[in-house]
């Protein structure tokens, strides 16, 4: 399993939280920049989008979300 993880770090939820900043178009870009780099390997394999998210550097308030984005 090849796993593509986004770190999203939030010190203060003023605009929303660190989960709120991977938008739409955060996960297409997402989606975009991994096919990139799958397009370089011979063959294709199982991939995930993960999220790590952090607000604060509090490493008691650390998420980590598995399949952030449905391909």
């Amino acid at each position: 399993m090849l796993v593509f993880v986004e770190v999203r770090l939030r010190r203060s939820a003023g605009f929303g939280g660190a989960g709120a900043s991977i938008t739409q178009d955060k996960r297409a870009r997402m989606v975009a920049a991994a096919g990139l780099y799958l397009a370089g390997l011979s063959r294709t394999p199982p991939c995930r989008f993960d999220a790590i998210l952090m607000d604060a550097l509090d490493p008691a308030r650390i998420e980590w979300l598995r399949n952030v984005v449905e391909v």
